[in-house]
């Protein structure tokens, strides 16, 4: 058994653990744990112009650009048929922030494990959580490889953080539930891309709604959000039954049909709103999607999730790790929550095309 104090623990090494490490490497001692030895592809690539604000803060930016071709490319824009056949175009071209980014997700998540690792985070990858106690002041944190059960680490914490995503591996395992608002899940596939239009889209149809974008090394991404019972289980497993759901909307479905044969059906994920009952306690707060988790539709999960690590930053920096703190970021979770929630109703209520069917019908 090996064992660490640290002053910070952040569980998760995702976008929210990783901004967060970067950002208080220079006042706390940190140490970034994850349960992967390195990122793996997933869904979510969409990256806000605001988040440029917090990449300069950090000085991101620039290893960012030195890596553009790999990292992400520039949205010129999306077309959207919501709330309408017509098609609707959405550009950045007047945003002082620029335009949206559109990330490879595992390039970018291993560029920020870099920078954490070079800036002189003590990270440890392949490691999970066991188990927590809290005593003496202190989180006494117990982690076990993954290669390898029988070797653990018992971490001292000051302070610890719950970046872990969706699961909230840490407040779970405090017995910490969480509020479920929908079923959304997103069922996607990669392909390469041949259009000569490479925006974005977003389409709306009978049982949910369709996203594509074009993300580095010239692959295109495609999605269909739909409630996961709405749907049978294994229409949502095979690029066969994939390619059948698409056929309702002849949008995406005019994308998929002559790259049949290179399409690569990655899987279906969470992509629900959902919220921790309590997303803060005695020294120690959830971050990211561990904390509140969005709906893709509201393109916010990755910005607030940099957002709210800056955020904690001047909390951390100004009360340190008192109830002081604790109240004041609950409030600002609660705020973000709520504004989230009726940005979201509004853009729901927008469509109402299929206001009869049951997808539509449950956000109306």
């Amino acid at each position: 058994m090996i064992t660490e104090k640290t002053e910070i623990l952040i569980i998760g090494g995702g976008i929210a653990g990783c901004i967060a490490a970067i950002s208080l490497i220079d006042t706390y001692q940190v140490t970034l744990v994850d349960k992967l030895l390195a990122p793996m592809e997933r869904i979510g690539e969409s990256l806000a112009p605001a988040t440029q604000r917090i990449l300069k803060e950090l000085d991101l930016l620039e290893g960012m650009e030195n890596q553009m071709e790999t990292l992400y490319r520039k949205s010129v824009g999306m077309q959207s048929y919501w709330g309408s056949h017509q098609v609707h175009l959405v550009d950045d071209l007047r945003n002082p922030d620029g335009f949206v980014k559109n990330l490879d997700r595992q390039a970018f998540e291993t560029y920020l494990r870099k920078t954490a690792e070079a800036r002189g985070v003590h990270c440890l990858w392949g490691s999970k959580l066991y188990s927590s106690t809290y005593e003496d002041s202190h989180w006494k944190v117990q982690l076990r490889a993954n290669d390898d059960p029988l070797q653990t680490y018992t971490i001292s914490a000051d302070f610890v953080i719950d970046a872990s995503g969706r699961q909230a591996h840490f407040a779970k395992s405090l017995g910490i539930k969480r509020i479920v608002e929908d079923k959304l899940v997103a069922c996607w596939v990669t392909l390469p891309n041949t259009k000569t239009n490479t925006m974005g889209t977003i389409s709306a149809s009978a049982n949910g709604w369709w996203y594509s974008s074009v993300v580095p090394r010239n692959k295109r991404v495609v999605a269909f959000h739909t409630d996961a019972d709405l749907v049978a289980k294994n229409e949502l497993k095979t690029t066969v039954s994939f390619l059948k759901l698409a056929e309702e909307n002849p949008v995406i479905s005019e994308l998929l049909q002559e790259q049949k044969g290179t399409i690569s059906f990655q899987g279906t994920v969470a992509a629900n709103s959902t919220k921790l009952e309590q997303v803060a306690g005695q020294q120690w707060v959830a971050l990211g999607d561990a904390a509140l988790s969005f709906d893709p539709l509201s393109s916010q999960g990755m910005f607030n999730a940099m957002a709210s690590a800056m955020q904690l930053r001047v909390l951390l920096l100004h009360y340190g790790f008192t109830e002081a703190l604790q109240k004041n970021y609950t409030q600002q979770m609660e705020q973000i929550w709520h504004h989230y929630l009726k940005h979201k109703s509004i853009f729901y209520q927008a469509e109402t095309r299929w206001k009869e069917r049951a997808f539509w019908k449950r956000r109306l």
